[in-house]
């Protein structure tokens, strides 16, 4: 049976779409047929960061609005066979998104792939919803920072409660997954940012992977390759880690040391 994932976030700029696109390719190279969807309308950046920007002749809008087929639109990955990516429009408004359109398009992949992964825009606008909205599964991916972890505390209450699954009423909720970006250690240390603890405590999900601040991360968006299918970085390995984890690999989520005190150490220390 196939899995809906949305990779979602609350603050832009956390790797969200660098995160579907090494999540999707790692799918793919481990055998699953898996297609990734830019639900970003009006900003795609998808289709570069998977490097066939120039081969995008119609999008997601065209399907959803009957001017192309599904198969006319999705584009197949060069350096994976079992990997499909369906560009968005760059040009329509996100109001293009509808209900009905996103499930019809999302059925048709169901009888095709294993795995659809939705990359979602950053905030709680419209595409954000139509992204999570028949989700099976989420990856909500931020940064060790007190907006970012914020923002994705939200929405986690929207997939609690604005997605088909909430909307049953039976008291099932979208599963969350947290995929921690930009990890380091040094900024942690100097008090710039939070620690696993402290994002974990606040969010209260399951840890997916933490993808340490890499060079490698940048450096395969800007030549259109996925992490995972780049090098052999810390970060591509981590990626990897992640695919395990999400589709059932008990593995223990490796990070680098800590040297500032969490917020249980630092509750425990003020109570003493």
């Amino acid at each position: 049976m196939s899995k809906v994932i949305v990779v979602t976030s609350g603050k832009g700029g956390v790797g969200k779409t660098t995160s579907a696109a090494a999540l999707s390719a790692g799918l793919a190279k481990r055998g699953f047929k898996t297609c990734v969807i830019d639900f970003d309308v009006g900003l795609r950046n998808l289709d570069m960061i998977m490097g066939c920007e120039r081969r995008v002749v119609f999008d997601f809008i065209n399907v959803i609005q009957g001017d192309a087929k599904l198969k006319q639109a999705l584009i197949k990955d060069r350096r994976l066979d079992n990997l499909s990516i369906l560009p968005t429009s760059q040009t329509r408004d996100k109001e293009a998104l509808t209900q009905e359109g996103v499930e019809k398009v999302l059925n048709e992949l169901r009888e095709e792939f294993d795995y659809i992964v939705c990359d979602s825009p950053a905030g709680i606008e419209r595409g954000a919803q139509m992204a999570m909205y028949f989700a099976d599964e989420a990856v909500v991916v931020t940064n060790p920072e007190v907006s970012s972890v914020r923002d994705s505390d939200r929405m986690l209450g929207l997939l609690n409660s604005k997605t088909a699954r909430a909307e049953r009423g039976d008291g099932s909720a979208v599963p969350a997954h947290l995929l921690l970006t930009r990890y380091d250690p040094k900024r942690i240390e100097d008090g710039e940012m939070m620690t696993v603890e402290d994002v974990l405590e606040i969010l209260a999900i399951p840890l997916l992977g933490v993808i340490p601040e890499s060079p490698a991360v940048l450096r395969a968006s800007n030549v259109g390759v996925p992490v995972v299918l780049g090098d052999s970085s810390r970060a591509a390995t981590a990626y990897e880690e992640a695919v395990g984890r999400l589709i059932g690999e008990q593995t223990e989520v490796r990070i680098e040391a800590e040297s500032r005190p969490g917020l249980f150490q630092r509750l425990f220390k003020r109570t003493a």
